[in-house]
């Protein structure tokens, strides 16, 4: 469906006030950009021009129905996922290929941008995949690459997974991953006009850096420069930090390389902390490596040292797809800054896929809606044999006020990774306004609970009782499931927002039936609904829906669930959960959703949850 005149705050300026002489009493059409769908609307100011970009956090579908007065072609971002960190004194993931057709941007690889692609209206759709990042290694392994993104012709080739401690398997990829702590282990190729080499071990004691889209990693330990895209506008409302004082904007950095406890870690990126989404490597001793930056590219770092057990490396950051044209040549009407703005039904909305700031610069208060959706939980990882627990949703807090001309925090909580125990992180509005919501809950595994959360995560089967299900938090969601001790031994699915999980067997409470389906989700409010725009995942009820439940897994080798992540599959963003032998699956970013568990029988990672999501609102 296109984007209509009626409702368009920006469409209805230009059609009231370009016309004068003639063109008031015959009026001519005003110039006009192209009518698409697909991803988080943006529309912003560019010297005179006005863009509209549409940013895809997760794989769709960019769809244009009509070509307007200012042409057919489009500029295009695609970076693909990170790779994963190593294991044990493992290197750094490499960044995701980075390939863009902005003018005066660069591509990854020191590579001027692409040319600008032109589209149609038959056909006029255009499938997008946003690349998952890459999982950390485990067992002293490497890092497994991150997964390609695409739009239409164009693809981005996922970033290398960084070596495990001594073998010389750093993988190539958009960026090359870091190799391991021997001084032979060297860093892996990037894809040319995509990325950058990761850095070689140092040896004896530290791993080498993931390369990034603007540089090579390098020993010891540190991950390449990422590289800032203009492709959203001034505001900088996608990516990551980056170097000295400069705020969003940074994509496809290299994860920092490991340690023993003798040298510290790496940072992602030639400054102490991470930037660009690279992860800061673990500095020596224990602890699993820390993940890529959702939605940015950014590799995974590597695990400290330490074991067995050996710790996990770091998951890559997932990928990002933008595709941006001119719609106009007048400025628009917002009365705030920050995040993606979009017009939609008389209401201005801002949509925050990372955090930012909310400025009210009306001199004015502004009587605003908003939802606030915090990241879901990490499925279970299968330990012990134990099927393991889905993750539970992130919290969902949504309310009106009056907002000041006073500035507004707003945080975007990162989902939990699969298998380590670890809640999706909490979600807020800060300082002018008060909302803050709970990560999920992590899904249990060896034969444990659930964590608490937003949304409870669902508990491990066990071959006595099965293990209980974490709570949720009063208002924000409900609790995930107990796992099951009966015939085909299934874990419980997290809770969802909408819903606590049901009991593996049972019926889901949106229809339909799975063996240890996640707890329901809930639909945006009507005001965030715009047909323009697909934000959230689809559900019972058509589209919007955020912070469903992840399945749990399935522990008997004989029996396939029907779905998990919910009923009648995956939605509201949740992962379904694994079957014998198999891996959770990822929640969708930007959904708040839960990651799903691994099925029984084999060491496979669980699934990671949803990053969340932030909309406000109010009268154009």
């Amino acid at each position: 469906m296109g984007i209509r005149t009626v409702n368009n705050t920006l469409q209805s300026f230009l059609d009231n006030f370009l016309r004068s002489g003639t063109d008031a009493s015959t009026p001519a059409p005003p110039p006009s950009g192209l009518t698409a769908t697909g991803g988080v609307i943006s529309d912003y100011t560019s010297g005179s021009a006005i863009y509209r970009a549409h940013i895809f956090t997760s794989s769709g579908t960019f769809s244009v129905s009509s070509i307007g007065t200012y042409g057919s072609t489009v500029e295009y971002l695609v970076v693909a996922g990170g790779g994963g960190g190593g294991s044990n004194r493992g290197g750094g993931g490499g960044g995701g290929g980075y390939r863009t057709s902005v003018v005066g941007d660069t591509s990854g690889g020191g590579a001027s941008a692409e040319s600008v692609l032109s589209v149609s209206t038959s056909p006029g759709s255009y499938t997008i995949t946003v690349g998952g990042g890459g999982a950390g290694g485990s067992d002293q392994g490497r890092g497994t690459s991150g997964n390609p993104s695409v739009f239409g012709s164009i693809t981005s080739t996922g970033g290398g997974g960084g070596s495990g401690r001594t073998s010389a398997d750093a993988q190539p990829g958009g960026s090359g991953g870091g190799g391991g702590e021997s001084s032979s282990s060297g860093g892996a190729p990037g894809t040319a006009s995509q990325g950058y080499a990761g850095g070689s071990g140092a040896g004896p004691t530290e791993s080498g850096g993931g390369g990034g889209a603007g540089g090579a990693g390098s020993p010891p330990m540190v991950g390449g420069l990422g590289l800032r895209t203009s492709i959203v506008g001034p505001s900088y409302s996608i990516g990551a930090n980056g170097p000295g004082s400069t705020t969003g904007g940074w994509l496809a950095g290299g994860a920092g390389g490991s340690s023993d406890p003798s040298s510290g870690g790496g940072g992602g990126g030639p400054v102490p902390s991470p930037y660009a989404g690279g992860a800061a490597g673990k500095s020596g001793g224990t602890g699993n490596g820390n993940s890529g930056t959702y939605s940015t590219g950014g590799g995974g770092g590597g695990a400290g040292s330490s074991g067995p057990p050996y710790y996990f490396g770091g998951t890559g950051g997932s990928g990002i797809v933008v595709v941006r044209y001119q719609i106009a040549s007048l400025t628009a009407t917002a009365k705030a800054t920050g995040g993606a703005i979009s017009f939609y039904s008389g209401k201005v909305i801002h949509t925050f896929t990372s955090s930012g700031t909310f400025a009210n610069t009306s001199g004015s208060p502004l009587a605003v809606e908003y939802i606030v959706v915090a990241g879901g939980g990490g499925g279970g990882y299968n330990s012990g044999g134990y099927a393991a627990g889905g993750g539970g949703a992130g919290g969902v807090v949504t309310s009106s006020t009056t907002c000041p001309t006073s500035p507004v925090t707003v945080t975007v909580g990162a989902g939990g990774p699969g298998s380590q125990s670890v809640n999706g992180t909490s979600s807020s509005l800060s300082g002018a306004i008060s909302a803050p919501a709970t990560g999920g809950g992590y899904g249990g595994n060896g034969g444990t609970g659930g964590g608490p959360g937003g949304s409870g995560g669902g508990g491990a089967h066990n071959n006595s009782s099965g293990a209980p299900g974490g709570s949720g938090t009063p208002g924000q969601g409900y609790a995930g499931a107990t796992g099951v001790s009966s015939p085909l031994y299934p874990a419980g699915g997290g809770g969802g927002a909408g819903g606590a999980a049901s009991p593996g067997g049972s019926p889901g409470p949106g229809g339909g039936s799975s063996s240890s389906p996640g707890g329901i989700g809930v639909q945006l409010p009507a005001t965030f609904r715009d047909p323009a725009s697909t934000v959230g995942a689809p559900g019972p009820s058509g589209s919007y829906w955020v912070a469903g439940g992840g399945g749990g897994g399935i522990y008997s080798p004989g029996y396939t669930p029907s779905s998990g992540g919910g009923p009648g599959g995956p939605y509201a963003g949740a992962g379904p959960g694994g079957v014998a032998g198999g891996g959770g699956t990822n929640s969708l970013e930007n959904t708040g959703g839960g990651g799903g568990g691994t099925g029984g029988q084999s060491s496979i990672i669980g699934g990671n949850g949803g990053s969340g999501i932030v909309l406000i609102a109010y009268p154009s």
